[in-house]
């Protein structure tokens, strides 16, 4: 299910341990979403227009499109 609550766009509401799904950079262009949980936050402004970026515990890096909660 996704949060409407919360926006992968603002950094402070992004958390590591979080089910997040981001695009991946070669997938920008179809929008085509990875699902995983949150190990490091990237980007250190507050916000950012395309999404916060994000490594998950697979070691990929992305963009938060959605925040997922159970």
């Amino acid at each position: 299910m996704i949060n409407t609550e919360l926006d992968g766009r603002i950094r402070k509401d992004v958390q590591i341990g979080q089910d997040v799904e981001i695009v991946l950079k070669h997938h920008q262009r179809t929008g085509e979403l990875t699902e995983g949980v949150v190990q490091r936050i990237l980007t250190k402004s507050p916000n950012h227009p395309h999404g916060i970026k994000v490594m998950l515990e697979s070691g990929e890096v992305g963009r938060v499109k959605n925040i997922l909660i159970e």
